[in-house]
Order: structure tokens, then C-alpha cells, then sequence
């Protein structure tokens, strides 16, 4: 789940469609316990928000039942400018019948007084309230709920029925309101030897940013033998992948260590389209999202070519060798470059060309760092 815009405002993840699922079916569970086995209830769902969770409520439902949806409206009487309330889209006959209202979420419980009064006085035998989300602070009626799937605290949330202004019904998870994301994050992508760490030590002064490099951190994290570091040693020595776990983990420590920066340029993260996911899940937690991946597009042979030249001084073994480098590009094209793929749908991919002096590279990377 990714920070969204809706209109003007930005929402963060809070409650997934998983989990959403699971409490629906808790819901379920306790209202199917408590009518007797003969009974033939009627669920009333309330219109616009609960369309999504009186579906989803009645399909889970295995026994027999009605549906129906009924909708608040005012008008004005032809006497008096007294506004009246009345529902549209009740014609049963309720006598003696067992009503179960479902409504996606009750804050204040005005609304829900309303309806309840109405639905009273059409004599039916028993009326119960079942609630997706509930906000207890601001509930102000003594209106008894019968079912509450969570109750959450008072933020202004969208999604799963929700809107804002209309806009964000559809979304199959729930999201709350946040503040506008203040942070200046950019992925720095590209293939062996196009030159990224040059790049980021420039652009990190430039725009005063933080430059996270996952090769450094690995390094450091060894090295100083922490928790991770031990981990992650543990795997290298065995010849295994260390799992996408252990170096996320290592990069939200680098984030979480610097959490008033104005933001952060990640080199050598994400290599992977789940690694990607999670960094995305990570920062919209916090408000804040990838605002874009800037790729340095090189050909592979000249690439190649820089980096036998660089094996001769850098003292890397896998420099020196242009098997070993051919075989990096091929992981990289395999695993890494289907990100681009990733960012593209986001419309976040930024590539650049990334030949010529350093100085040509910095000018071209810092146009789009700007429009960012």
C-alpha cells in the first residue's frame, strides 16, 4: 500500500484489504451465532459508504436472508420549513420482522439516530446495528451498536466505501489522512559501473539530502557486528542470498537514524520489485513516498569497458574479469532492471543518459531532481 492523493489531500495506509476481510468475517460470525437457526433476517444497508461492506457482509453469509438498501433524505414540508427526514428505498412490510442495519462506519451516531427512530416505528420485532469501524471518542447517542468489526480513532479515512468529495469509494483498502509529504526521495538506478555512487556523493550535497547505499551499510553493519550484521555474515559465509528481510531491516534502521532529513537518495535499493514494495509500504507509514527512480542508461560495452579500466586500480576481483562482469549484467537485467517496469506504471521512471563527464551527467540528473 503506497501514499495516495485524493483532490488535495494525501492519505497513508491504515487498514488493509486483508484485514478488513478478516474483521468482516468476525462480524459474521457473531450475528450468524445470534439469530436462531429459523429466523430469516433483513439487512439493511445504508447508501452511499456501506455498498462495499454490505456485499462483501452478505456473501459470507450462508444462510438465508434479504438484502435491501435504503438511503437517508430531508425535505422541507409544504407548511412549515421544518426538514423532515425519511428513507428512500424501504417498501417491505417490517412487521415483526428482525432488521439488522449495516453501516460502514459511525462517528457521532446523529445520522444512525435518525434511522433507527425510523426504522422503529414500522413495528418490527427486533432491530440490531452491525458497524465496520466505529469511532468511540467522538460517539455522542447511548444508541446501543451491536456489532463493531474495529473501532478507530477519530482521523478522517477513504477507501472501501469511504470517500472524499467523492473520490476514493473504490479503493479495496482503507486509508487515513496525513500531511502533505515533505521528504525528497529518489531511487538512483542503474547497472554495474554506470557511475551511481559518483552521482549521489555530489547530488546529496547539492540538495541536502541523505545518501543510503546499501553496499556501505552491509559493510558497516559486518564490520561492527551487529544484530543484522551477524545475520546477514551468516548467509554471505554459507553462499546464500541474504533475504529481502534482513536488508530492509537495515535500511529502516538508516532511515528511522535520520528522520528530519529532507529526505534520502537510495543507491543500491531496491533490487528487487518486492524489495521496491516495501519501501514503499515503509515510507507511506510515515507519510512519505519514492517521489521518483532516476536511471543512468549506459551501453553494456562501454560499461564494460569502464569497469575492466577501474579493476586495475580498485583492486576488485570481480573488475578484472569480464566473465564475472558479463555475469552481473545478466542478474541485473534479469532481477533489477524489472523494476523500471514498476516505477513506469507509477509513472515515477526518469531515465538519463549516462554518458559523458560527470559534471554533463550531474546537470542532466539535477533537471529532473528539481521538477521532483
Amino acid at each position: 500500500m503506497s501514499l495516495i492523493q485524493l483532490h488535495d489531500l494525501y492519505f497513508k495506509p491504515y487498514i488493509s484489504s486483508n484485514e478488513i476481510d478478516r474483521i468482516i468475517e468476525s462480524l459474521v460470525e457473531e450475528v450468524y451465532n445470534d439469530l436462531p437457526k429459523n429466523e430469516v433476517p433483513l439487512f439493511v444497508g445504508i447508501l452511499n459508504g456501506s455498498f462495499l461492506f454490505a456485499a462483501d457482509f452478505i456473501r459470507k453469509f450462508n444462510r438465508n436472508c434479504e438484502v435491501s438498501f435504503v438511503k437517508l433524505a430531508s425535505y422541507q414540508g409544504t407548511e412549515s420549513t421544518q426538514i423532515v427526514d425519511q428513507l428512500i428505498g424501504i417498501n417491505e412490510d417490517l412487521t415483526d420482522r428482525t432488521v439488522i442495519i449495516l453501516e460502514d462506519i459511525i462517528d457521532t451516531g446523529n445520522t444512525l439516530q435518525k434511522i433507527y427512530e425510523i426504522f422503529k416505528n414500522k413495528h418490527v420485532k427486533e432491530l440490531k446495528i452491525a458497524t465496520l469501524f466505529f469511532k468511540p471518542e467522538v460517539y455522542k447517542k447511548e444508541l446501543p451498536i451491536n456489532y463493531i468489526g474495529k473501532s478507530i480513532e477519530d482521523k478522517f479515512i477513504v477507501g472501501y466505501g469511504l470517500d472524499y468529495n467523492g473520490h476514493g469509494r473504490n479503493l479495496p483498502s482503507v486509508y487515513q489522512l496525513t500531511s502533505k509529504p515533505n521528504m525528497k526521495n529518489i531511487v538512483l538506478f542503474g547497472p554495474p559501473g554506470a557511475g551511481k555512487g559518483t552521482q549521489a556523493e555530489i547530488l546529496k550535497d547539492k540538495y541536502n539530502l541523505i545518501h543510503i547505499s546499501t553496499g556501505v551499510v552491509f559493510r558497516e553493519h559486518i564490520k561492527n557486528e551487529t544484530e543484522l550484521g551477524v545475520l546477514a555474515k551468516s548467509y554471505i559465509d554459507a553462499g546464500d542470498l541474504v533475504p529481502d528481510e534482513v536488508t530492509i531491516n537495515m535500511l529502516k534502521e538508516e532511515v528511522n537514524k535520520n528522520s528530519n532529513a529532507n529526505g534520502f537518495i537510495f543507491d543500491g535499493f531496491p533490487r528487487t520489485q518486492s524489495q521496491a514494495v516495501a519501501l514503499e509500504d515503509f515510507l507511506a507509514e510515515k507519510g512519505e513516498q519514492v517521489n521518483g527512480m532516476v536511471a543512468l542508461e549506459v551501453p553494456e560495452n562501454l560499461l564494460v569497458e569502464r569497469l575492466l579500466e577501474r579493476g586495475k586500480t580498485s583492486g576488485r576481483s570481480d573488475d578484472t574479469d569480464e566473465s564475472k562482469i558479463r555475469n552481473r549484467f545478466n542478474e541485473y537485467n534479469t532481477k533489477t532492471a524489472v523494476l523500471k517496469d514498476f516505477y513506469e506504471e507509477k509513472n515515477k521512471y526518469y531515465g538519463v543518459n549516462g554518458v559523458g563527464s560527470i559534471e554533463e551527467i550531474t546537470a542532466r540528473i539535477s533537471k529532473i531532481f528539481d521538477t521532483l
